[in-house]
């Protein structure tokens, strides 16, 4: 929905029904900085408020610049550090940090309410955040519920129809949300029994813990519900989108089972790795087939950087062994496809699109033009300094996700306090229940998405249950013995045009396929056996139960040192890279659900479901649960001098996921340290407003132009050509000065704008020219599908902010160091460019170098719809993607993260 269109019909706004004074027992809310101990910033943009009513709507939409109250006044602070920095002062960080410590300042209330007698709600005048005070955890619940709703309510309810893969039954039927909702249904189609399921599992999974995320659950839920009873019978309560999508009577009540959902998009998307063993072994047959079976092993192995030794790492100096190849296979264990075989299973079937196609083969795009949501695959980052390398003996961290930009934004921020609680920061609308990214009383803590592997690839034969010869189409699978129906699961989604979204009335069925042994992913052929490749995934059927660390982040009871921390993350399924500081200590932890695989299977490609001992060890098909690796196993560091983390790496042999091979020489990580270790050289001390700057200044980055272009530019040495000796010194003099795309004077025109269009014209056709010769087409496209070449800000013209992200950028790397002579770990099989002469390097691309300074800004800046041709500013930029009504201004391109908070904690609040 990129604007709701001008010419709605708004429902008449209603006089305002007065709502019941709250009973005296409501609780007193806290005076400001009540236990806490100080030092806490944040930022969150475009603003707290994601309510637009109908007279609102009507008014921006008659002048297009009336927003409603704290619905962009984070967007200036956020967008304007690139201006500000390198140079930042402590004195300026407070325009582009607000102020992140617990409660208000009593000059600084702007309402106060009490929706039930048990829990008191504060907003402040500055940015309108809410303030939750439960008298009881009950009402802390509840509380949440209710600010749910009041800033996101047609927000959670777009998610929870995602997540449910009914998102154009209530948005409308645009090819980009159907491919979405097809995304979503092929990585979590949940029947509503399957949902109730996951609340009630949790009570006998885990007793008492248990049992407390139900109840949080259902008093959240009826926060929700209350907010939509209230807003049912006042107009200025209702998002005015509703009636923009012929829903004028709003929302239906709140269940259990859409938190459940919500946190299966969040989930999926987010918290998940591996699965894709199918496609590595397809890119493994395909070398084989070009250059013979050891060579072609060994251009797979160059490319899969399961555990490059140069790959950077967040944990340093010691190992953290996980998916180890075994030196022999379990005989009968592989079930590698017969070559051509593989039909890939679309849950639209006999669409054009691919949508559900990447859930099978590993694609990590969730993006899909037209769509309502667009969200980056992973999130990021973290900067971490201890207190020995800090200038005021205080650890210093400026850390948050990355989860797109959106309006309103995706994220929403939180300040709560009951029994058992005391937090404040970020969670995902709808599963808000905790803060789930933010500080406590004296620590803060953030995260990263990991990404390692918790999905694996199974093969299991087809069979008939009468007995009959199988074939690729047969309904039934054998498994421990038996002749099995192969599950179906159906959802039928209709929609007609309305005016958020004109597509022609229609329908269509999305149909997935679910075993034992996980979804179905493919059918193929091993040997001429007819099989069913499946996806068994490790959180799959327990969405929620990640909650139970984040109830014990939010209790400061429970979050005594950095030790306890970690021991809270590893109760967290989910694949992420948590970080921590207090006011004298650091700490990092991988959480995930890591299943323990059948002795001596191998981690890279699919293995056979015949025998359990295949199977991960004590797998449960009913309860979908099985032994996962111990907490000793986890990359974790503690007091390390500093800890970052941008996706890369977690620590020297956790060896990187099936459907993740950029782990390489060259990660967007290292523009990090590269700051940070400059800074901390020596004698020097870093501050608070040195890693901001430090921060930022990496945002701005071209990863290629630090990393490869200074080898490229060695290997090419002085050209005769003056126009590509031109373009050399164009490039040589934007290395110098650190391969920025910025625009410092704010006039929309990169400072080295020449050299920023000659890297994006080059980069395609550099990537061709050296590995081309070696994969041929198929196998440059099935490793384009497995690794993108490339990750710029463009994304496709999603304009996420998120760029150099995974990529070729290692391969390019190493690979020239290599026909450079120069030093190399793990050095490559074969040198891929000019296949081993230097010479021929040299002339692959200073040709590709004169074809790329041939193209103007209008062909390489060309067809995205929010841009003039041959605009570059404006390509890169951050756009809030529009979930509503109200849209919002681009941003200079920065890579950072969407929520963020900088913290020097002063001491101790306990």
């Amino acid at each position: 929905m990129e604007r709701l269109a001008r010419g709605i019909v708004l429902a008449a706004v209603a006089a305002a029904l007065a709502l019941a004074a709250p009973a005296l027992a409501a609780p007193d809310a806290q005076p400001y900085q009540t236990n806490d101990g100080k030092g806490f910033r944040n930022v969150l943009p475009p603003g707290s408020n994601g309510l637009v009513n109908g007279p609102q709507l009507l008014q921006y939409e008659l002048d297009q610049t009336s927003r409603p109250p704290h619905s962009n006044d984070q967007l200036g602070m956020y967008g304007d550090l690139v201006y500000a920095t390198p140079g930042l002062t402590l004195a300026d960080l407070p325009k582009y940090f607000k102020d992140a410590s617990f409660g208000v300042k009593p000059d600084d209330i702007a309402s106060t309410i009490s929706p039930r007698d048990d829990v008191t709600i504060v907003r402040d005048k500055g940015f309108g955040v809410p303030h939750v005070y439960g008298q009881t955890r009950a009402g802390a619940m509840f509380g949440l519920g209710y600010v749910a709703a009041q800033d996101r309510l047609f927000f959670i309810d777009v998610l929870r129809h995602l997540g449910r893969g009914q998102l154009s039954s209530f948005a409308g039927g645009s090819e980009g949300n159907r491919a979405t909702e097809a995304d979503q249904w092929a990585i979590a189609p949940y029947t509503e029994a399957d949902l109730q399921k996951q609340v009630d599992q949790l009570p006998q999974l885990y007793g008492a813990q248990g049992q407390t995320i139900v109840d949080d659950g259902i008093n959240y839920v009826a926060g929700i519900n209350k907010y939509i009873d209230e807003a049912k019978l006042d107009p200025s309560k209702m998002p005015g989108e509703y009636a923009a999508i012929n829903k004028p009577d709003g929302p239906d009540a709140w269940k259990m089972t859409d938190v459940i959902a919500t946190a299966s998009l969040v989930g999926g998307i987010f918290g998940k790795g591996g699965g894709g063993e199918v496609r590595s072994a397809e890119f493994l047959q395909e070398m084989q087939k070009r250059l013979g079976g050891a060579r072609g092993k060994g251009a797979w192995s160059d490319f899969r950087s399961q555990n490059d030794p140069e790959a950077p790492t967040t944990a340093r100096g010691k190992r953290f062994p996980y998916e180890v190849v075994p030196k022999k296979r379990a005989a009968g264990s592989l079930a590698l496809p017969d070559v051509g075989s593989v039909k890939y299973h679309q849950v639209r079937p006999g669409s054009s699109s691919s949508g559900g196609a990447f859930g099978s083969l590993g694609f990590k795009r969730s993006c899909r033009p037209g769509s309502v949501v667009c969200l980056p695959s992973e999130m990021s980052n973290a900067l971490v300094v201890s207190g020995r390398e800090s200038q005021s003996g205080h650890p210093v961290a400026v850390f948050g996700p990355q989860t797109g930009y959106f309006a309103p934004q995706i994220l929403m921020e939180e300040d709560v306090h009951a029994p058992g609680i005391d937090a404040r920061g970020a969670a995902f609308p709808g599963v808000n229940q905790y803060v789930e990214l933010g500080r406590g009383r004296d620590y803060a803590w953030s995260a990263t998405s990991a990404g390692q592997d918790i999905v694996d690839t199974f093969a299991l034969p087809l069979c008939n249950a009468d007995g009959s010869k199988a074939t690729l189409q047969s309904d039934h699978y054998s498994y421990r013995g038996q002749c099995r129906q192969i599950e179906s699961l159906d959802v039928t989604n209709s929609w007609t045009p309305s005016a958020a979204d004109q597509t022609a009335p229609g329908s269509e069925t999305m149909h997935a396929e679910r075993t034992q042994l996980g979804l179905v992913a493919a059918r193929a052929t091993i040997k001429g056996t007819p099989v069913v490749y499946t996806k068994l995934r490790s959180t799959y059927m327990h969405e929620v139960d990640s909650a139970l660390g984040f109830i014990d982040f939010n209790d400061p009871s429970k979050m005594a040192d950095a030790k306890a921390f970690q021991k809270a993350a590893n109760k967290i399924g989910y694949t992420f890279n948590w970080l921590y500081a207090d006011d004298k200590h650091v700490a990092y932890f991988n959480s995930g659900a890591n299943p323990v695989r059948g002795k001596n299977t191998d981690p890279n490609f699919p293995v056979w479901g015949t025998k359990k001992s295949f199977e991960w060890q004590h797998y449960d098909p009913a309860k979908l649960t099985a032994d996962l690796t111990p907490f000793s196993q986890h990359p974790q560091a503690i007091d390390q001098s500093y800890l970052t983390s941008w996706n890369n790496k977690q620590a020297p042999g956790y060896s990187a996921s099936d459907n993740k091979w950029s782990y390489s020489p060259v990660f967007r990580s290292q523009s990090l340290d590269d700051r940070i270790t400059r800074d901390i050289a020596g004698p020097k001390k870093l501050t608070l407003v040195g890693l901001v700057n430090d921060m930022e200044d990496a945002g701005t980055v071209d990863l290629r132009g630090t990393k490869d272009l200074p080898l490229a530019l060695r290997v090419l040495g002085s050209q005769k050509d003056p126009a590509l000796a031109a373009a050399i010194k164009t490039l040589k003099a934007w290395v110098a000065t650190g391969a920025h795309r910025r625009d410092r004077d704010h006039n929309g025109v990169y400072e080295d704008t020449v050299a920023v269009r000659i890297m994006d014209a080059w980069f395609p056709l550099w990537a061709k020219g050296e590995f081309g010769p070696t994969l041929g087409g198929s196998g440059f496209d099935i490793l384009n599908s497995i690794n993108e070449v490339d990750n710029q800000p463009h994304n496709h013209g999603d304009h996420l902010g998120s760029a150099y992200d995974d990529s070729w950028y290692g391969y390019f790397n190493k690979d020239l160091r290599q026909v450079l002579g120069m030093k190399v770990r793990g050095r490559y099989s074969r040198t891929y460019c000019g296949r081993g002469s230097l010479a021929k390097c040299r002339a692959m691309l200073a040709s590709t170098l004169a074809q790329a300074i041939a193209k103007t800004p209008q062909q390489v800046y060309a067809g995205d719809p929010a841009c003039t041709d041959g605009d570059q500013w404006c390509w890169d930029a951050v756009r809030q993607r529009p979930l509503g009504a109200v849209s919002q201004p681009l941003i200079h391109w920065i890579n950072r993260p969407t929520f963020q908070q900088a913290v020097e904690i002063q001491g101790r609040a306990r």
